[in-house]
C-alpha cells in the first residue's frame, strides 16, 4: 500500500504532461527528464495542461501504483520553479493536493456539494 508520508521523496514533473500516459510513458519522463531510478520508492507527481488532473507514480516493492485525481473544480497550482528543482516536500505536497497556491499561499476555489 502506499504510504505518503514525509520519509520518502517527491518530485513535481514541472510541465504539462499528457495524461494519456501510463506506466511506461510516466517512468520515461521520470527517467529521461528527472533522471531519477523510478524503482526507488519516490513518488513522482504528473500535472496536466489545464491543472485540473494529477498523476502520482510511485514503485511499491514489486510494481507500480499510479494515483489519479481529476477536479470538478479548481486546480492544481505547480510552482514556477518546479523546472529548475523539481524535489517538493511533504508539506507542498499536502498543500498541493489540498489547492493552496505554494507562490501565494492562498487556499484556491474547490468543488463542494
Amino acid at each position: 500500500m502506499i504510504s505518503l508520508s514525509a520519509k520518502v521523496r517527491f518530485f513535481l514533473y514541472g510541465y504539462p504532461t499528457d495524461m494519456r500516459k501510463s506506466f511506461e510513458g510516466l517512468g520515461g519522463l521520470v527517467r529521461c527528464h528527472l533522471q531519477e531510478d523510478v524503482q526507488s520508492g519516490d513518488v513522482y507527481l504528473f500535472i496536466n495542461r489545464r491543472g485540473d488532473r494529477i498523476k502520482l507514480l510511485v514503485w511499491d516493492r514489486d510494481g507500480f501504483w499510479i494515483h489519479y485525481k481529476r477536479l470538478e473544480k479548481g486546480r492544481f497550482r505547480r510552482s514556477s520553479d518546479s523546472q529548475s528543482s523539481p524535489e517538493i516536500s511533504y508539506s507542498d505536497l499536502v498543500m498541493l493536493l489540498e489547492g493552496i497556491d505554494l507562490k501565494k499561499g492562498k487556499k484556491s476555489v474547490r468543488y463542494g456539494r
